[in-house]
């Protein structure tokens, strides 16, 4: 697989069991996956631009690091995404929010789009696509379209479980989009939900069915 980054580190690896079970309850699924979001975010910004600076302390002058101004931007893919922003957003607190709203159709399992707000300088900034199940690739791959679409260039994928259907969809459309996740589980069933996966993200999320 190409362009998969699988963030491995145990606490994540912890998390993720926790939210794959069934018997995890609405608040608690929430709160794993804004603290899986927070923890993933920084393997998502590993690459991020640095200038060196110049700091007085209370005891001297020291010359360090700080961010370049390299604009952000994170995009969720509406509904389930929309779990991901909080724990993004504690790290990148002056990013810009963007949604793109799809569904997906459920007799060609294609998405169809509803709803699109970006940023007015989305152009410009680096954009992290959020959705917590790459399934089918179909909606995240859409998504990414749309956005170069507007003209957006620096593009990332970011979701908690993938498979491998999905990976594979994203990199045959966009292999220039680096894909990060949690988990790589192996098969898709009928209806195009990830095995053994953990549900429809978006019910567990918001306590709907």
């Amino acid at each position: 697989m190409e362009n998969v980054i699988v963030v491995d580190h145990p606490l994540i690896q912890h998390k993720i069991s926790l939210l794959r079970d069934k018997n995890t309850q609405t608040k608690e699924f929430r709160e794993l996956v804004s603290e899986i979001s927070m923890l993933m975010g920084y393997e998502v910004t590993r690459n991020m631009p640095l200038k060196e600076v110049e700091i007085e302390t209370p005891v001297g002058v020291a010359r360090t690091k700080v961010l370049s101004g390299k604009k952000m931007g994170i995009v969720p893919i509406l509904r389930a995404g929309l779990g991901m922003v909080d724990g993004m957003l504690r790290l990148l607190p002056m990013a810009r929010v963007g949604h793109i709203g799809l569904y997906r159709n459920p007799d060609t399992l294609e998405p169809v789009k509803y709803y699109c707000k970006l940023p007015f300088d989305v152009v410009e900034r680096e954009i992290v696509v959020l959705d917590p199940m790459l399934a089918t690739g179909g909606s995240a791959s859409a998504a990414i379209s749309y956005l170069k679409e507007k003209g957006v260039t620096n593009i990332k994928l970011m979701c908690l479980i993938a498979s491998k259907d999905g990976i594979n969809r994203v990199n045959k459309d966009h292999p220039d989009v680096s894909i990060f996740c949690a988990a790589v589980d192996e098969v898709l069933d009928s209806h195009g939900y990830i095995l053994p996966g953990l549900g429809d993200a978006g019910d567990r999320l918001f306590g709907t069915k």
